[in-house]
């Protein structure tokens, strides 16, 4: 039995989907989801469904019986400070892994453990002490080290389509790993249908090469067909601008900090091998993802 949290997320529908396809017939499916109708039908009539939040003691007790597999993913609270976003809510994830004696989880992360900025890095920091509290449970434990997704683009599709601008914190130099959601699913696919592995451990997932604004904004201008540059927003307008929608600002905060963090060379704390890199190429990803959210 593999238990599936967030499924109806960027990462989660893809690994669901995968799953579906690929998981043989003696492997059981269980979902955690607060609204069971976000699943497609033919979705929910193959996986058993628990509803309520998986940072919900009762819910995730229900879900964990006779588990063979978690997949773990935090949706982020930006009304919670950091720990209370990440280790706060996985605290009765975590007694519950121990108390059905759960063997395997794999878990959404970040990359940046053992730098010289992990332990300033905002929500980074806060994922990587989530990851120790899931290990401390006894499972064997994987955490997929993820850099920021091509996904995070779609965020900017609205001012893609209307300036031709998209923005972030960092140099428009700096390069660094990026990856598809897509890549990210299929690792934790194959992690939780395997289960030989032992041990707490992470995996990179990096992307085919580093990128830098620079060369987003030229990749995307020559695939989208129209010129798109990037602007470097500061660390304080970003800030007053989320604290401004009503974010916590403690959370804001950790955003700001993951952000110069990424800046100071965050990602960069993982050598890229052939084991690390994931197929998906941006240009692939902005024909296939970005090109119809912004021209359509």
């Amino acid at each position: 039995m593999i238990v599936i949290t967030a499924p109806t997320g960027n990462i989660g529908s893809h690994l669901l989907s995968r799953l579906l396809r690929s998981a043989p017939a003696e492997e059981g499916l269980r979902v955690v989801v607060r609204d069971p109708a976000r699943l497609p039908d033919e979705v929910r009539e193959r996986v058993e469904v628990i509803t309520g939040s998986h940072g919900d003691p009762e819910v995730v007790d229900r879900a964990f019986a006779d588990a063979d597999a978690v997949f773990w993913l935090v949706p982020p609270d930006s009304s919670l400070t950091p720990e209370a976003a990440y280790s706060g809510f996985t605290r009765p994830a975590a007694q519950a892994l121990a108390a059905h004696g759960v063997g395997h989880v794999v878990g959404v992360s970040a990359l940046g453990r053992g730098t010289p900025v992990a332990d300033r890095a905002g929500l980074v920091t806060a994922s990587l002490a989530m990851d120790d509290l899931i290990a401390s449970a006894g499972v064997a434990h994987r955490a997929m080290a993820c850099p920021s997704f091509f996904e995070n683009l779609l965020e900017e599709a609205d001012s893609i389509r209307e300036d031709g601008v998209f923005t972030d914190l960092v140099d428009a130099n700096r390069k660094a790993p990026m990856a598809a959601v897509a890549d990210i699913a299929a690792a934790a696919a194959a992690l939780l249908l395997d289960r030989s592995w032992t041990g707490a451990g992470s995996v990179p997932v990096l992307g085919p090469r580093d990128l830098s604004p620079a060369d987003l904004a030229r990749i995307m201008t020559e695939q989208l067909g129209r010129p798109v540059r990037y602007e470097r927003q500061s660390y304080d307008d970003l800030y007053s601008a989320l604290v401004g929608h009503g974010l916590d600002a403690a959370f804001v905060q950790g955003i700001v900090d993951m952000k110069r963090a990424k800046d100071d060379g965050l990602d960069a704390g993982v050598p890229r091998t052939d084991e690390s890199s994931s197929p998906t190429t941006l240009e692939q990803w902005c024909v296939q993802v970005l090109k119809p959210a912004v021209l359509t």
